[in-house]
């Protein structure tokens, strides 16, 4: 059936085209899509070398230091890095990959459309993204508005995307960690940083780490428990040819 224009540069394939490179690990995840709506480079979310960083909104200047840092540093040895675009750990993360000249995935629990996009403050990063051979993805068709259901709903694909997840400060009932509930069911390496024990964005990473997850203090952890070294760049772009 192939992939084929909405409006705009916002284009939409099926659930298990193949020849349409609908990304293979969206195909086993729990409430599988029956579509997907994408602006950008659609052959990135084929790439095998995808790496997700979340965390809470409301994020300390300390929390945005890891995420851009550690995006950073992981985009420089070849990783692509896919966050929600939200605003606190995912923006950092996004901006990180950027600085370093990598790729960055936005999945969005909104639709498309740049008047329904959230938050709207973001949509200077949502084009900075697609300039560097990046992708915006949602499920939902292009003016649907985001809701209490729509966001926690996204977590799943974030994590079925990447090799493994990353939680960077986040409350016992933040949304990131059903990010990581997603990653563990799908049989994702899961990872997390410590963080002061006073604070409340501190339970949710301690949480993990005591129930299994790996306690990461520098982005070399990730790469060494991953067993990546440094990958090509042009190995990230995989196929330029859906774009926008």
């Amino acid at each position: 059936m192939g992939f084929f224009s909405l409006q705009h540069d916002i284009k939409k394939i099926e659930c298990g085209d193949v020849g349409a490179n609908y990304p293979e690990g969206l195909l086993k995840i729990n409430k599988p899509l029956s579509s997907l709506y994408f602006r950008g480079n659609l052959g990135v979310l084929q790439n095998r070398n995808c790496f997700a960083i979340v965390g809470t909104r409301r994020c300390s200047d300390y929390g945005k230091e890891i995420a851009f840092s550690f995006a950073r540093e992981l985009a420089q040895a070849g990783l692509v890095i896919v966050s929600g675009m939200a605003r606190g750990i995912d923006t950092s993360a996004h901006q990180g990959a950027l600085e370093a000249g990598g790729i960055t995935i936005a999945v969005l629990g909104t639709g498309l459309a740049e008047k329904t996009i959230y938050p709207q403050d973001n949509m200077g990063l949502a084009k900075k993204i697609l300039e560097n051979n990046g992708c915006l993805v949602s499920e939902y068709p292009p003016e649907y508005p985001g809701s209490k259901y729509t966001f926690p709903q996204r977590n799943r694909i974030i994590s079925a995307l990447s090799l493994g997840v990353l939680v960077i400060e986040a409350k016992s009932r933040s949304g990131a960690l059903i990010t990581a509930d997603c990653a563990k069911k799908q049989g994702k390496k899961l990872f997390a940083t410590p963080g002061n024990i006073f604070s409340l964005n501190s339970k949710g990473p301690h949480e993990l780490i005591k129930q299994g997850a790996i306690l990461v203090e520098k982005p070399k952890d990730i790469l060494e428990e991953l067993k990546i070294q440094q990958l090509h760049f042009s190995s990230l772009l995989v196929s330029d040819t859906n774009r926008h």
